[in-house]
């Protein structure tokens, strides 16, 4: 720095007011008075001792007039955890420095010691470039904590995306699985349905089974004595109406069975009841099949008026238009409204009607429990002309627990017609009732 030699006072060079007027500019501070109006003393020497890193460690007492001055430097606690706290101490520690080099300036002037001027003027220059240095380095870390922010803000904004695609995934995922649990519940009630349906079904299963009855042959035996019976009643009212409707009986019984050598006129009936049953039982096979619901009913049309399409009711109007000829319907009654009736798949409401239905009842039972007993039962004749066996054979003249009544001369007698067929169901024999005439 250029400064005067003379030992008069000079002014100061250029450099130093320009050093001066910089440093009043970025301190924006005022002369703190070292002179006095009064007493232009000379300053006590100082003692100043400037760190090599620009910040000082200070101990100065400066008298001006008589006056003590203690310039005394920021002192903050430093956390070294803190580097913020850290850089705001080291800033206050500049600038009290760069106070104090100030304060030496000014000194150095009254009296004028260029040599003071000099070290002066060095130690605000450190200090400028102290703060200068510390301002660049705040500049620098605001410069990476932006970058640090915008590195983060660009980290987050990835891992953002990043999530958001997976919360998409995700709501899709849970989109198919609501779907698929949808699914699932309309399955599940479904299956709820059903096992409804199918406990409902084996509820009624078990309530039928509790509800048949235990056939055996004894029972056989007694339907088949009530199917004989019905068949023998049926037949009455269908001779009554012949003979009301002025048929010749002789000549109708012939054209069943002709030729046949009746011990008494009356037993020309056994002539009808075989064909009744010769109709009833045609083309039938034994087939098992459930009973109990026609066995339920003691008047077996209300059966048919209850359940009109059942099987039974099937059974009744097939064998009412086989049994009962368009001819004979006519003559006994002027007219063929039963069969039209019967033909539009009803049942007229008739005493007629009413006692066939009867016979049907106890035809149907029997053929449906010989199966129920046993599945190998077999339905078997006497043919016409045979010779009679009473371990196949019964007569209709007899009563049907008695003996046959022949005698040792049995094998004399043949068989003129079936009246009842025979069954084999097991072991068991139930023999066929048939009308027998003594051979020649």
């Amino acid at each position: 720095m250029e400064c005067a030699t003379t030992t008069r006072p000079s002014k100061p060079s250029s450099n130093i007011s320009d050093i001066v007027s910089k440093f009043a500019k970025v301190c924006k501070l005022r002369s703190i008075g070292v002179f006095c109006s009064e007493n232009h003393s000379n300053l006590r020497n100082n003692t100043i001792s400037v760190s090599k890193d620009g910040s000082e460690n200070t101990s100065q007492e400066t008298e001006c007039g008589g006056i003590k001055i203690h310039p005394q430097p920021v002192d903050l606690p430093c956390k070294s955890n803190v580097c913020e706290d850290v850089e705001i101490i080291k800033l206050f520690d500049i600038v009290s420095g760069l106070k104090l080099a100030y304060v030496q300036l000014q000194e150095a002037h009254i009296p004028y010691d260029p040599e003071k001027i000099l070290a002066a003027n060095e130690l605000v220059v450190a200090e400028l470039e102290a703060l200068c240095k510390i301002k660049h380095m705040y500049k620098e870390k605001k410069l990476k904590n932006v970058k640090l922010k915008s590195s983060r803000s660009d980290l987050l904004k990835a891992e953002g995306e990043v999530n958001e695609k997976i919360l998409e995934a995700l709501k899709q995922n849970v989109k198919a699985k609501d779907s698929e649990i949808f699914h699932l519940r309309q399955k599940h009630q479904d299956l709820d349905l059903g096992n409804a349906i199918l406990l409902e079904k084996i509820r009624q299963e078990c309530l039928e089974r509790k509800s048949v009855r235990v056939w055996n042959v004894n029972v056989f035996e007694d339907s088949f004595k009530a199917a004989s019976k019905s068949i023998h009643d049926f037949a009455k009212p269908v001779i009554s109406l012949m003979k009301a409707s002025g048929w010749n009986l002789d000549l109708a019984a012939n054209s069943i069975e002709d030729a046949v050598v009746y011990s008494k006129r009356c037993h020309k009936k056994y002539a009808f009841e075989a064909y009744i049953a010769r109709r009833m039982f045609n083309k039938m096979s034994l087939q098992s099949y459930n009973v109990d619901d026609i066995m339920r009913f003691d008047e077996p049309f209300d059966s048919l008026i209850i359940h009109p399409d059942s099987n039974f009711a099937k059974f009744c109007r097939e064998k009412y238009l086989l049994v009962v000829h368009p001819q004979m319907e006519a003559s006994f009654f002027g007219n063929l409204d039963q069969r039209t009736f019967v033909l539009s798949g009803k049942h007229p409401r008739t005493p007629f009607y009413q006692i066939f239905a009867k016979m049907a009842k106890w035809v149907w039972i029997l053929l449906g429990i010989a199966s129920s007993i046993d599945p190998k039962a077999r339905l078997f004749v006497a043919n016409r002309g045979c010779h009679f066996s009473d371990v196949y054979m019964q007569s209709v003249e007899e009563p049907y627990e008695g003996a046959s009544g022949f005698g040792e001369a049995q094998t004399n007698y043949k068989v003129e017609f079936m009246v009842m067929p025979g069954f084999k169901i097991g072991e068991i024999l139930v023999k066929s009732q048939v009308y027998l005439s003594r051979m020649k």
